[in-house]
């Protein structure tokens, strides 16, 4: 079966091998992600995707392989090129800071500064309500830390801060976990609302519901080698599992 997509590829990991101490971590993986596009990664722990898109996020150099952005290939070597080129991360742990505000932490190290060189809190606070309007229209608590935000709020101002900065690829490590019914829709939406304005998403994922709720295409890892690829409407919960814990490829696979 073939990929679905067509049309050159926001992202190409090609032929990615990274080893530590002689270990092969990742092990000639390829794998591809489109403009509007979910892809989910999944695999046990040790099985090589977070360490695959560490590559692209600036935290791992690959020691074989080529990265292509656009069609264009490049080289990654560190979280700035990576910004260079886009790609911003969220991880599990948001990298916020609790004791200040959404805007605060939206600008943090990229503050807005007015004509005499101070910071211009007012400015950066209409661009953050601008931005969570489009992205999380029930946001309402500006003027609070984010410590006293909830989990699926918390998210929302990660994800804010990489699309305020222009990223085209968002990395997103397994970000319903901790999350009940309520927060774990409202991240989903979110997700929705980015796909629609074209970014890419790559979900580094443990929860097979969330990549099929989620994700338009998963990718199964096992022992640093890639199992196979799945449409996530052509598969059911039992063909992901069984490339998790078996590294069996369904026939819907490719």
């Amino acid at each position: 079966m073939s990929n679905p997509n067509t049309g050159t590829p926001l992202v190409e990991l090609r032929d990615i091998s990274i080893a530590f101490g002689g270990i092969k971590a990742v092990d000639h993986v390829s794998i591809d992600l489109h403009p509007g596009e979910v892809v989910g990664l999944l695999g046990h722990n040790g099985a090589g995707k977070s360490t695959l898109i560490k590559c692209l996020s600036g935290a791992y150099k690959k020691d074989g392989g080529t990265i292509l952005i656009n069609g264009h290939e490049v080289e990654i070597s560190d979280p700035r090129d990576a910004r260079a080129h886009n790609i911003e991360t969220i991880y599990q742990t948001l990298a916020l800071a609790d004791n200040l505000d959404a805007a605060s932490n939206l600008f943090l190290g990229r503050e807005l500064v007015n004509g005499f060189g101070f910071v211009d809190e007012t400015r950066m606070e209409a661009e953050t309500r601008k931005i969570m309007g489009r992205l999380n229209p029930n946001f309402k608590k500006f003027n609070v830390p984010v410590s006293a935000l909830s989990g699926g709020q918390r998210q929302s101002v990660a994800i804010a801060r990489a699309v305020y900065f222009n990223a085209r690829i968002l990395i997103m490590d397994e970000p319903t976990a901790a999350l009940g019914p309520h927060e774990t829709q409202m991240v989903a939406e979110l997700i929705q609302e980015l796909k629609a304005q074209g970014l890419g998403i790559f979900l580094i994922e443990h929860d097979i519901h969330s990549v099929m709720k989620l994700c338009d295409r998963a990718v199964v890892m096992k022992n640093g080698q890639r199992v196979g690829t799945v449409n996530v409407k052509d598969v059911t919960d039992d063909d992901i599992l069984g490339m998790i814990i078996m590294g069996k490829k369904p026939p819907q696979a490719y």
